[in-house]
């Protein structure tokens, strides 16, 4: 019994040959980074009414603009979302053991593409900040879900590459945002921006459920919750688990499948595995300093360019910088760490070299009064910067089990949204009104790669 059903699950999952599954998955995230850029494009988020010394003023525009919103009110609109994306990842990740993970990332992307939506028709700063609170509940589907469905399906020398590819296509997106949010909010206005993007996710929220839905390797279906693996399937798995050096992990359950019953008990045993996994939690530690700085960089990098060296079309500037660097700079990191060979020693090398050079290059580059001299110097940074991606969430993935990776997942997402990018657009909009100097405020922000850089390096010891 536990062959056929073996079997039929492999034929249900037929259509989503790796390759599709990793395109799909691809163009999910894309969506999902391109909203973040929206928000923080000139174009919809705009900018405030503004006074000159003579007593005339110029109007605002976008959301800033219409809704009258401070410097740290601005802030808080591109963190809202983050307040959803938290609540929601550990529950996602708890539920994908009772409910099919792929029916899962149905539901939330149709949360999403209805948040949207909402966003569109808001009609002051409270109503934008809870739809944007909702909006990250239906991406927490994703991002905790999608990343182990790469992890198992990837060929095995080819799977830091391919995770890679993954979050290739967060920078992408956000560029292409910028990119969209710019063009259609100055033309049409910011609440069809929000439009566009219900129309572009719509159709991968159906997909989700007429489609035969996938299944993670390790977890049975639940019409099988209480057959036996095959044996061909549980060796595979302890193979999985198998480090460099031939140790293995001592975590794996006799069957290779955890039980799903007693859902918040073993909820909390899993979270306690994680928290006492001294490579998680230094990986992690390490992601949220990182992402701290480009949390802020992604939303004021614009408004930091404009008033720095008067980029006129600064949301195309950078948005053309982020989608070439994070696309070179993420697939490179990714193969790179397969050509070295995948351990996690060499993963916090990766880690750790390219941050610190990466950050050098970023603080010189706020340095110089020439913009085309700081467009040289902060490409190569962003580049060198970008390559952590593939890395980081390699080793997320490699140093749990299996039926762990959905919570590594979640629980990274977390951590790195609640103690980094979440807080540093509030902070930074602070600290630029109480400086009121943008280059200053960016050499401040640029120095705080530099621990994550020491961390990173620690956890190679």
């Amino acid at each position: 019994m536990a062959t056929s059903a073996s079997s039929d699950v492999s034929s249900n999952q037929s259509w989503f040959t790796p390759l599709r599954l990793l395109v799909l998955f691809c163009v999910i995230h894309l969506i999902n980074y391109m909203d973040r850029g929206v928000i923080s494009s000139n174009g919809v988020n705009g900018i405030p009414k503004t006074c000159g010394a003579d007593g005339t003023c110029t109007s605002g525009s976008g959301i800033e603009g219409q809704f009258k919103l401070t410097n740290f009110e601005d802030g808080i609109l591109s963190s809202a979302f983050m307040v959803g994306l938290l609540l929601a990842c550990p529950i996602f990740a708890s539920l994908s053991k009772r409910i099919n993970p792929f029916r899962l990332i149905g539901v939330g992307l149709s949360i999403w593409t209805l948040s949207v939506i909402g966003c569109s028709f808001s009609f002051n700063f409270w109503s934008i900040v809870v739809c944007r609170m909702i909006v990250g509940v239906g991406e927490a589907s994703f991002i905790s879900l999608a990343a182990p469905f790469i992890y198992d399906n990837a060929p095995a020398h080819k799977r830091t590459g391919w995770i890679a590819i993954l979050y290739m296509c967060m920078p992408t997106g956000y560029a292409i945002g910028y990119l969209y949010g710019g063009f259609v909010g100055e033309r049409l206005g910011w609440r069809y921006a929000f439009w566009g993007e219900a129309i572009l996710m719509f159709p991968f929220a159906i997909l989700g459920f007429v489609v035969e839905p996938l299944q993670y390797k390790g977890f049975p279906p639940r019409e099988t919750v209480n057959a036996s693996l095959p044996v061909d399937t549980a060796t595979s798995l302890v193979k999985d688990l198998k480090t460099k050096d031939g140790t293995s992990r001592k975590d794996l359950p006799e069957n290779g499948v955890e039980s799903s019953s007693n859902s918040s008990p073993q909820f909390l045993k899993d979270l306690k595995a994680l928290l006492v996994d001294k490579v998680f939690v230094v990986n992690v530690l390490g992601f949220v300093v990182y992402t701290f700085v480009i949390g802020a960089y992604s939303y004021w990098g614009p408004k930091a360019g404009y008033s720095i060296y008067q980029m006129k079309n600064a949301d195309m500037i950078f948005g053309g910088i982020t989608v070439v660097c994070g696309i070179i700079g993420t697939i490179t990191g990714g193969y790179a760490l397969d050509y070295l060979g995948t351990t996690i020693p060499n993963a916090f090398k990766l880690l750790s070299s390219t941050t610190f050079i990466g950050a050098a290059f970023c603080f010189g580059a706020f340095c110089f009064k020439n913009m085309y001299a700081f467009l040289v110097f902060f490409s190569v940074g962003e580049l060198l910067l970008f390559a952590t991606q593939g890395p980081v969430n390699f080793v997320c993935l490699h140093c749990v089990r299996p039926s762990l990776r959905p919570l590594s997942m979640a629980m990274s997402t977390v951590a790195i949204h609640i103690f980094g990018d979440v807080p540093s657009s509030p902070l930074v909009g602070v600290l630029e009104d109480h400086l009121n100097n943008w280059r200053k405020t960016t050499l401040i922000l640029t120095t705080i790669f530099f621990p994550a850089a020491i961390i990173w390096f620690i956890g190679k010891r």
